[in-house]
């Protein structure tokens, strides 16, 4: 804007030629002259919002190749000013963050407040958190983006779930979460569970029992089968992995329950005890 001194020569407005003597004036870009009526008319933009023009004393804001009268960039909603504030367009609409928030946001199902666009957030089950909000029920801290365990509305990390809620081995004493055995309803690690004897491990092998104690069946014959050495051809002692007879706390390798004179096998037949001997009916019937 200028006013210019000299009286002696011409100095007139470009489009209306009239004197600009006296007058505020503005100086476009190719440095012609205009009053500030035709400055308007020639070169403010339309505001798109109220379709007038936007005046060279008015403050103009720009989004998107639109121009806006300060006062009409406002809230679709709420009617708020948007000029300091930040905000959204939402399908050509301009919203303010609390208008675009409540709308189109989740709410936090621990805190109820808005999860704000581009923060840090969960998803489970339907449900949003923020982080922060989504905690352990048992220690109270944030699980983050670590594994968790689900138990009806409560979560829990995974060292608080073991420790409140799974079972214990009954050999370690640590917790149980996957896979395991059960041996007399207590629960055991799949390598605690081991021969008393040997150590080999016994999940989904043949074993038996003594005194509460669980041995392989190699060990338990060698330990405490004694097998009756009348009549036995079987070039090894103890039971192994073979099948066996008991009796009056004697036993027998199958192959070699016989009868103790006619050698007639006597598995599943009837036997008659003699001393140390077992007699099939028929040979006790000749005594």
């Amino acid at each position: 804007q200028g006013n210019p001194d000299a009286m002696s020569e011409r100095f007139d407005c470009d489009h209306c030629k009239e004197s600009l003597y006296g007058r505020k004036y503005i100086q476009a870009a190719d440095e012609s002259p205009y009053c500030i009526p035709c400055y308007d008319t020639l070169f403010a933009n339309t505001c798109d919002e109220c379709k007038e023009p936007i005046g060279h004393d008015a403050r103009e804001l720009f989004y998107e190749d639109r121009h806006y009268h300060e006062h009409c960039f406002r809230c679709f909603r709420c009617d708020r000013s948007l000029a300091d504030e930040p905000f959204t367009c939402q399908e050509e609409e301009l919203l303010c963050n609390d208008c675009y928030c409540n709308e189109f946001s989740s709410k936090c199902i621990a805190c109820e407040k808005t999860v704000m666009p581009g923060s840090r957030k969960l998803e489970y089950n339907g449900s949003t958190w923020h982080e922060t909000c989504f905690i352990c029920n048992s220690c109270k801290q944030p699980i983050g983006s670590q594994a968790f365990v689900p138990d009806k509305e409560d979560h829990y990390c995974v060292s608080c779930y073991e420790n409140k809620f799974a079972p214990r081995c009954t050999h370690c004493k640590k917790s149980l979460t996957k896979g395991g055995v059960t041996y007399r309803d207590k629960p055991w690690h799949k390598e605690c569970f081991t021969c008393t004897g040997c150590k080999t491990p016994l999940a989904g092998q043949h074993f038996t029992s003594r005194d509460d104690d669980p041995y392989c069946i190699k060990c338990f014959g060698n330990l405490y089968a004694k097998i009756s050495q009348v009549n036995c051809t079987c070039p090894h002692s103890g039971f192994g992995g073979g099948k066996y007879i008991s009796f009056e706390d004697r036993q027998w390798h199958q192959t070699c329950f016989n009868c103790s004179r006619c050698a007639a096998s006597l598995v599943g037949k009837g036997f008659i005890p003699d001393n140390e001997d077992v007699l099939c009916r028929g040979c006790n019937s000749d005594l």
